[in-house]
């Protein structure tokens, strides 16, 4: 409804207009919506528009997918409302006439801080819908929208309310013992901790992973954002499925766009066949976007369209070509807030994966989970390269103090690797001193020591030593700018003065991959 003076269209009418040039049929409510009808009877919601039509169709849906509705039709009313009763979420159209949806709004936050509210709007500017989400508001669906549409939103809704009722649920029985480190383990690694900030975000992880709520991740890169998507994934129910990893920032534009929604035959130069993108792969799945912030805008608004509606449409077709139900997990090394400034992340894109934030504290800000780390890594990587046999080395005291004194800028991922190079290079039984740890030099041969060159053995032909060498500086330089960016492409193409093509290029060129360098 992008004109209030047109007149007012169903629920049904957008879907039946939405769907009439898309090829496969939308899955149904039950589909998209896997929360226990009993459960949805818990969920009470209030649907809040002047527009009758829409207001009704949206109820009859909302109560045929199981949740209890009340409908209002002035704001007026609905204050009225809220202050008698609870509800856990508000569909809230933002122009009411006499009192604005922004006034009901900023009531529903007050008398309830916890309510979700869901804003509707037919401006097809979204500056309304914005101040909204910054007033508070959880999210806004744009006039006209398909019932399909209206129940991806609701599902995502009604499972950050069950989320908020088992956290609190959680905080009251306090059951888990406080004491001693906590293991939990994934395919891709362990996560070990004793210290508060780990418990805390394991036990929101553990939290969120049996709902279908879209997660974003966030600190340092080294800090185990991957392992904590595995983690989620692993304890959902989506674990029978593919948990699929995108990393935004390894693969150019263009390459990108065709790697996660797909392509047509002849869609570009080397489109020989059709192709399934990693959207469709992930169907009943997860899709972790790793480095979130590295993804163009132009990607990142193709990808609102898949979040909002399921929909997927491959690189050069015209059509709908898949409607699919993934649960979407973002990471970023960056702070999203500053991304946003700098016009790196869609501000809308960021809400809607935002549901739950999971904020991973560096290692160097919870030192009581070195020494639990450092001998739990000692251990494991003696297994794996010395065997049963030879005694392991023990850390002394000294030992476990150099390393709880290490700043650790890559985080578990350096120290995991300080302890397998010591695993393998220790002799076995005894103690290990701080002399013993073999701690990384953040640029090793490079610009200092015996300088660039004193490793190098020349060849008696100039040019094919000046060749060498150049091809030498070109790969220590690339692994020099990777490490000083902490492995963030676009960051490393800014310090070298160079696009991002170039390095890709040079990547390519010398076999060099992102995370080999940050391992090394």
């Amino acid at each position: 409804m992008t004109d209030r003076n047109q007149p007012a269209r169903s629920v049904e009418d957008g879907e039946t207009r939405a769907g009439a040039d898309s090829g496969p049929k939308t899955p149904g409510a039950e589909g998209l919506l896997s929360i226990e009808r009993d459960v949805r009877e818990t969920i009470e919601v209030l649907v809040v528009d002047d527009e009758h039509t829409l207001r009704e169709s949206c109820a009859s849906i909302l109560r045929a997918d199981g949740f209890p509705v009340t409908v209002c039709a002035r704001g007026e009313e609905a204050v009225e409302l809220l202050q008698r009763r609870r509800f856990d979420i508000i569909l809230l159209d933002l122009y009411l006439p006499k009192m604005s949806g922004m006034d009901v709004l900023e009531v529903a936050l007050k008398e309830s801080p916890g309510t979700i509210v869901l804003v509707m709007t037919g401006n097809p500017s979204v500056e309304s819908s914005i101040q909204a989400l910054r007033a508070g508001a959880w999210d806004y669906i744009p006039k006209p929208f398909s019932a399909t549409h209206l129940k991806i939103l609701m599902g995502r809704a009604a499972h950050t309310v069950l989320v908020s009722r088992e956290s609190e649920t959680a905080r009251s029985e306090e059951g888990e013992s406080e004491s001693g480190p906590l293991l939990a383990r994934t395919s891709g690694g362990a996560l070990l901790g004793e210290s508060r900030g780990f418990r805390q975000v394991v036990e929101l992880a553990r939290r969120v992973a049996s709902t279908d709520a879209s997660v974003f991740i966030t600190w340092e890169s080294g800090t185990g954002k991957e392992v904590i998507a595995q983690f989620i994934h692993a304890n959902s129910r989506r674990s029978s499925r593919e948990l699929v990893p995108v990393n935004c920032a390894a693969l150019p534009d263009t390459l990108l766009e065709s790697e996660m929604f797909g392509h047509m035959e002849g869609a570009f130069t080397g489109a020989v066949r059709e192709k399934k993108g990693l959207l469709e792969v992930a169907h009943g799945g997860t899709l972790f976007l790793d480095e979130l912030t590295e993804m163009p805008h132009s990607i990142q608004a193709k990808l609102l369209r898949v979040i909002q509606d399921g929909v997927v449409r491959r690189v050069g077709s015209t059509r709908t070509d898949a409607v699919v139900n993934v649960r979407f997990i973002a990471a970023t090394n960056q702070d999203p807030s500053e991304a946003i400034r700098q016009n790196k992340l869609r501000r809308d894109l960021h809400y809607r994966l935002r549901v739950v934030p999971i904020h991973i504290p560096p290692l160097r800000n919870r030192p009581e989970d070195i020494p639990v780390l450092a001998e739990h890594f000692l251990a494991e990587f003696w297994k794996q390269h010395r065997g049963r046999k030879e005694k392991p080395p023990v850390l002394s005291a000294a030992a476990l103090d150099a390393l709880v004194a290490s700043p650790w800028r890559g985080n578990v991922r350096e120290l995991r690797n300080v302890m397998e190079h010591a695993a393998v290079l220790l002799p076995p039984g005894g103690e290990v001193g701080p002399d013993d740890i073999p701690f990384i030099d953040d640029d090793p041969g490079f610009g200092g020591g015996g300088g660039f060159l004193a490793p190098f053995r020349f060849t008696d032909d100039y040019h094919t030593a000046r060749e060498q060498v150049l091809a030498e500086f070109e790969k220590r330089y690339l692994e020099h700018v990777i490490r000083r960016a902490n492995g963030n492409i676009s960051d490393a193409a800014r310090i070298g003065g160079v696009d991002r093509t170039t390095l890709y290029r040079l990547m390519e060129k010398h076999g060099t991959h992102r995370d080999n360098i940050l391992d090394d």
